[in-house]
């Protein structure tokens, strides 16, 4: 386990509004409030043709080959995430939704393209004096968390 501390920052309230991609909506809000580091959950709705990051394709291979999964129809969503800086300083969304319809449920992250389906709502908490930030680890290829 790696760890270090921060302080709560602003709180901010957001609605993202139909058609808009999650990730880069909240990676442009960051940027244009000054927000490097954050908390953020999300409830509402995600449209077809929405894109998940769904899985490796064989558990621990090597390489990781991540499984693209894509909404067929509008779904009600629910996730969690968190924002922290990469090597270059620009704010980084990493959240995972799960997205539901009648007895359909996909659970994923959001970085390939999550579409709005009328609204998403987003409470952001700012996280401050903090130096974590992501960073690619040649070995699995993935962005990780170091604080």
């Amino acid at each position: 386990m790696k760890y270090s501390q921060a302080q709560r920052g602003r709180t901010f309230v957001i609605r993202l509004e139909d058609g808009e991609i999650l990730h880069e909506s909240i990676e442009r809000f960051a940027e244009e409030m000054g927000i490097t580091a954050a908390a953020c959950i999300v409830v509402g709705g995600a449209d077809k043709g929405s894109a998940l990051v769904t899985g490796p394709a064989q558990g621990r291979s090597d390489p990781i080959i991540p499984v693209l999964g894509e909404l067929e129809e509008a779904h009600e969503i629910t996730g969690t995430g968190t924002i922290f800086p990469d090597k270059e300083g620009k704010a980084k969304l990493h959240m995972h939704i799960a997205c539901g319809r009648y007895k359909d449920v996909s659970v994923g992250c959001v970085r390939e393209g999550v579409k709005v389906w009328h609204v998403m709502e987003i409470i952001l908490f700012e996280l401050t004096n903090t130096n974590a930030q992501r960073l690619l680890d040649k070995k699995s290829g993935f962005e990780l968390l170091f604080p």
